[in-house]
C-alpha cells in the first residue's frame, strides 16, 4: 500500500486545458460529479483527483452544444502556504489568506452562515497538510 492506496491503483493522466497548458501527473480520481442547468444548457462535469505526490487536481468542464471550457488547478500544501497552478501560472498563498479569499469570495462569512462548513473546509486542509 502507497498511502492507503492498493499498488496500482494510480494512473498517468493529462488533462488538456483552454488555455494551450496540460497538467499531467500520476494519481486518482477522488471524487467527481456532473449536473445539467435547464435554464441556461449549461452541463459541468467536476473531478477532484488526488496525486502520487500528495498533491490536488480539480477539473472543471462546461459545455453548452459544441461549445466547451476546459479548466484545470493542481493544489499543493506545503506547511502553511498553498500553491496553485493553471498550468501557465502559479501563485503561492499563506493559507490563512487562501481561507480569507474563499471566504470573501464565497461569503461564507456573512452573519455567520456558512462558517461551520467553512471550519470543516479548514481542518480539512491542515489535516491533509500534515
Amino acid at each position: 500500500m502507497i498511502d492507503g492506496s492498493p499498488q496500482g491503483a494510480w494512473e498517468s493522466m493529462a488533462l488538456r486545458l483552454d488555455n494551450g497548458a496540460e497538467i499531467a501527473f500520476s494519481g486518482r480520481q477522488f471524487a467527481g460529479g456532473s449536473w445539467y442547468d435547464e435554464e441556461t444548457g449549461v452541463l459541468t462535469r467536476q473531478n477532484l483527483y488526488i496525486t502520487e505526490t500528495n498533491e490536488y487536481v480539480y477539473s472543471i468542464i462546461t459545455g453548452t452544444g459544441r461549445q466547451r471550457s476546459r479548466r484545470a488547478y493542481r493544489v499543493a500544501l506545503h506547511g502553511k502556504t498553498c500553491t496553485m497552478s493553471d498550468g501557465k501560472t502559479e501563485i503561492t498563498l499563506e493559507l490563512e489568506m487562501l481561507m480569507l479569499a474563499v471566504r470573501a469570495l464565497t461569503g461564507l462569512d456573512r452573519e455567520g452562515e456558512g462558517v461551520p462548513m467553512l471550519d470543516l473546509v479548514e481542518e480539512t486542509l491542515r489535516a491533509a497538510n500534515c
